[in-house]
C-alpha cells in the first residue's frame, strides 16, 4: 500500500491513505475512489504491513451500536464498506437533533408568548 501511495504521489494523482494507531482519532471514512477500507489503515508491531479497517470497526467508528447486525445478511464486505463510507456518525445526528428540538421548542414558546402580548402600534393599523 505504501509503494501505491508513493507511486501516485509522485505522478500527483492524490492517492493516500490516513495510517492510524488502534487507539488513537481515526480520519472520515469515506466511499470514493473504490478504496473501500483502505483508506484508512491500521498500523501493526513487528514491521508487519498495515491492515485495513474490518467491517465491525467501521460499524463502530460510525457510532452504530454493537447489535446492529452486518454479517449474514448476504451483503459483501465491499458493499458494507461503501454503506458505512455513505452513511452519517449516529450520535452526532442523533445530538444535533436532541438541539434542534430543545431550539424549536423555544422558539415555538417565546413564540406564543409575543402573540400574548397586546402590540398597540399593530392594532391602531387594523
Amino acid at each position: 500500500m505504501q509503494n501505491y501511495a508513493k507511486k501516485h504521489k509522485e505522478k500527483g494523482n492524490g492517492f493516500g491513505f490516513w495510517l492510524v494507531d488502534i487507539d488513537s482519532v481515526s480520519k472520515t471514512l469515506s466511499a470514493r475512489c473504490h478504496k473501500e477500507g483502505s483508506e484508512i489503515l491500521i498500523s501493526q508491531d513487528n514491521g508487519r504491513n498495515p491492515r485495513r479497517l474490518t467491517p465491525e470497526e467501521c460499524r463502530a467508528l460510525m457510532g452504530y451500536p454493537n447489535n446492529f447486525k452486518i454479517k449474514g445478511i448476504g451483503v459483501s464486505d465491499t458493499q458494507l464498506y461503501r454503506q458505512f463510507g455513505n452513511s452519517v456518525v449516529v450520535p452526532v445526528v442523533l445530538d444535533i437533533a436532541k438541539k434542534m428540538i430543545v431550539f424549536i421548542d423555544e422558539n415555538i414558546t417565546a413564540q406564543k408568548q409575543f402573540r400574548k402580548k397586546p402590540n398597540k402600534r399593530l392594532e391602531s393599523h387594523i
